[in-house]
């Protein structure tokens, strides 16, 4: 999880009293974060701080409502409906595994993790539809009787198979990061053409200590015959759940993808789940989605096959696996920049890139780089503006950052260098010496 949030103009819906407590539910979190890594009085800090975020959640939540229902909002109903799920569901889950585990870091991290998650979703997307400027994701969801009945089976499931209790922690899980994790997708289909998706999210020492446990397992790590194992449990998981819905008879199997977390999240922005659920089983994490009908975008994952899922689930083990490889974060509005430098790099370089000064923002918020390769000139925020907004966080200040620039001009290079960079490389130099320069940057750091 990352250091801390960034506030960003875009979450402002252009309400006052909404926008002011945003910030002031990001400041909180963002003090959580910063309590966390004090040895000594962690669990103390943590416990007041928990506190003061909920209060003050409530007290928003309430505000928010009047708002909502002095300009007749018409989706009122569902924006409650999520607030309650929230404050009654979400949040007090979260406090009893925090109790349980004695503010261990990994209960503090799943808190923050899924708190700020559901703050920066819900404010990008179900806030900003009070005005208008978006539509709501949970408009399409099954009827409330459905979705009691498949809770219910899935909770008798895991006790079946694993004899863990599990519980919802959410009713609208919205892709919220949980932990290392494995993220699975399942693809049905009728002969008429009808589609579902089904999304499985676990945290990987829920397999762990599950299949793993099972199979015997030494390893404290991810492996394929762990994985193999896992896809199949799910796939039996998920014709055991068809059992209790008539109407799901009629689908069958088609496509499966073992997708990373950043697919995962772009399905979320694309789609609008019907059900999508958090549950924590005492020994980890998991999250099971019903998504509606589309097309797999290009890019999205590789479709496992007979042919292939042997290959398939070694690569995408060998991508889990907890890396020593260092971060770059390459930030350039050009997508030929961008994959050139993926293709140079990503051998030896564990590569993220990002196409705006904001988007940069973002990535380093939710994963930390070792180094920013920043192209100059990018249109609305430049790459002298992302450096500044770097610099502003205090926690991102010593990131050291690279600009990209295709000018050579002596004016140039002197606007460059009066920033005070890390360095800087000329796109036109040659794809080795552009290598050979992150390489001996990296040695003398």
């Amino acid at each position: 999880m990352a250091n801390q949030l960034v506030w960003q103009d875009r979450y402002n819906i252009g309400v006052d009293i909404i926008d002011k407590e945003h910030k002031k539910l990001f400041s909180i979190l963002n003090k959580l974060f910063t309590y966390k890594k004090e040895a000594g009085k962690s669990q103390w800090v943590c416990q007041e701080g928990i506190k003061y975020f909920k209060d003050h959640a409530m007290n928003h939540f309430i505000e928010e409502e009047a708002y909502m229902a002095s300009i007749e909002y018409s989706g009122f109903e569902t924006h409650r409906s999520l607030h309650d799920n929230f404050r009654k569901v979400t949040l007090p889950a979260l406090e009893r595994e925090l109790e349980r585990e004695e503010y261990s870091e990994d209960a503090i991290n799943h808190f923050l993790g899924v708190c700020a998650g559901w703050l920066i979703g819900h404010t990008l997307i179900e806030d900003h539809a009070i005005t208008g400027e978006s539509v709501s994701k949970w408009t399409n969801l099954l009827p409330e009787e459905e979705q009691s009945a498949m809770r219910k089976v899935i909770i008798d499931l895991v006790y079946d198979l694993f004899q863990l209790k599990a519980r919802v922690i959410s009713k609208s899980y919205g892709g919220e990061k949980f932990g290392d994790g494995i993220y699975y997708r399942l693809a049905y289909a009728t002969q008429e053409g009808d589609k579902w998706e089904i999304i499985f999210a676990f945290e990987e020492k829920l397999l762990i200590n599950t299949m793993g446990n099972i199979l015997g397992t030494k390893s404290d790590s991810m492996n394929d015959m762990l994985l193999n194992a896992v896809r199949y449990t799910a796939r039996q998981f998920v014709e055991r759940i068809k059992e209790h819905f008539s109407s799901a008879d009629m689908y069958e199997m088609k496509e499966e993808n073992l997708l990373s977390y950043e697919q995962l999240q772009k399905i979320f922005r694309r789609e609008r789940p019907q059900s999508s659920l958090l549950f924590d089983t005492g020994a980890g994490y998991f999250a099971f989605c019903v998504m509606a009908p589309h097309l797999l975008e290009s890019g999205m994952g590789t479709f496992i096959k007979a042919d292939n899922a042997m290959r398939e689930v070694k690569k995408y083990v060998k991508k889990s696996e907890i890396s020593d490889k260092k971060k770059i974060l390459v930030v350039d509005d050009s997508l030929v920049v961008q994959q050139s430098m993926k293709d140079l790099l990503g051998n030896d370089y564990e590569i993220t890139v990002a196409q705006s000064g904001l988007s940069a923002i973002r990535c380093i918020t939710l994963d930390r780089p070792n180094l920013v390769l920043l192209d100059y000139e990018m249109p609305v925020c430049n790459g002298s503006q992302v450096l500044e907004m770097i610099r502003a966080e205090q926690d991102f200040a010593d990131i050291p950052v690279i600009f990209l620039t295709g000018r050579a001009d002596s004016e140039s290079v002197k606007k460059v260098l009066s920033l005070k960079p890390a360095g800087y490389l000329i796109k036109s130099l040659k794809p080795e010496e552009i290598k050979s320069n992150i390489d001996d940057f990296f040695k003398k750091h």
